[in-house]
């Protein structure tokens, strides 16, 4: 049986053709290294976010550049502190680097900045902030964000992950809403490192690009700590030929909003309540072991994520897809949930 997948929150559109057609292109050089220091991909991408190029650090995937993070700023003794139901690579990168992660408890489905705050201590290093949050889908506003930004420490460094910034974003001009504003913060050099991905919106999450952009010297300090050719001569080309193709982008953005309204339409129809989504996932929870569930949605044809190693055993995310896909997850759902109505 071939299933469909909505479980890895990746673009149902597929890459940009112009970036198919820039990968075609440079597999004859495949036998040559690829630029080590990504010139020509941290330039535009620099004159995208108006800043400069030494701002940026581009590794293989925004998650690589997490690992690099935790390795340069923790150590044992140090720690990190983040939200519970979040980005599952932040303890791992952690740990790896000998840190510990504190996951301040959730309000409102969402990080409680606050909470956050208030647990920071002389030997924190680092706040993980994902906004959108995966796996929740939820969205910090601009202010909030900026009134705790300008209250981290000194000795803190913020690593604000927005791997679904482009869905945030469109989001949020629909709902007259105002958007991170991350970036400013980085200018005004703040302690902030702001992630981005190839991964989501752009369809590149098979080739792993991704970046970050902060205040140069420390950029510079991660850039040292990264493995040497990290991102492949393919996927910087692809991701130069993305950020040309503003069409590919809208197409997957106005898909999204719509089929998001659809999903979650859908599922409170049936009796459940999804969680508002900022990003190309839905939240839903079950009242269910999420891990059974799955596997019965695999045996109708349509993958999707169970949360238990989130810490949300009871829960599902489903990724956001074509017209075509929710039509029939919505129908394998009513399926798949009918034995747990009739107990």
């Amino acid at each position: 049986m071939n299933c469909i997948k909505m479980a890895s929150n990746e673009n149902p559109f597929g890459p940009s053709p112009k970036a198919v057609q820039a990968m075609q292109a440079v597999l004859t050089e495949s036998n040559f290294y690829p630029d080590n220091d990504a010139i020509e991909l941290r330039q535009k991408l620099a004159e995208r976010h108006n800043v400069l190029p030494e701002q940026i650090v581009p590794t293989a995937g925004s998650t690589a550049l997490l690992g690099i993070i935790a390795r340069t700023l923790l150590s044992p003794g140090l720690n990190a502190i983040t939200s519970e139901r979040s980005f599952i690579v932040y303890p791992i990168a952690t740990q790896a680097a000998g840190g510990q992660l504190i996951q301040v408890p959730m309000r409102n489905n969402g990080f409680d900045l606050n909470a956050i705050a208030a647990a920071v201590d002389q030997h924190t290093r680092i706040i993980y902030i994902s906004n959108p949050n995966n796996p929740t889908g939820t969205f910090i506003p601009a202010k909030e964000l900026d009134r705790f930004l300008d209250e981290v420490p000194e000795h803190v460094m913020v690593v604000l992950d927005e791997a679904y910034y482009d869905f945030a974003e469109y989001f949020a001009a629909g709902r007259k809403v105002d958007c991170s504003n991350a970036l400013d913060h980085v200018n005004r050099s703040h302690r902030v490192v702001v992630l981005r991905t190839f991964s989501k919106a752009h369809g590149l999450a098979g080739v792993r690009a991704g970046y970050g952009i902060g205040p140069a010297e420390l950029m510079g300090y991660f850039a040292r700590m990264r493995t040497t050719f990290s991102i492949s001569t393919v996927a910087q080309a692809a991701a130069l030929a993305a950020l040309d193709d503003e069409a590919h982008v809208k197409k997957t953005l106005k898909n999204n909003a719509e089929q998001a309204e659809r999903l979650t339409a859908g599922l409170v129809e049936l009796g459940y309540a999804p969680i508002p989504t900022w990003a190309n996932f839905v939240y839903c929870e079950l009242g269910d072991d999420a891990a059974a569930v799955a596997k019965r949605f695999q045996t109708e044809g349509v993958i999707v994520r169970p949360l238990g190693p989130w810490g949300a055993p009871t829960a599902i995310r489903i990724t956001i897809g074509t017209p075509e896909q929710n039509g029939i997850f919505l129908r394998a759902f009513k399926r798949v949930m009918e034995p747990t109505t009739a107990r």
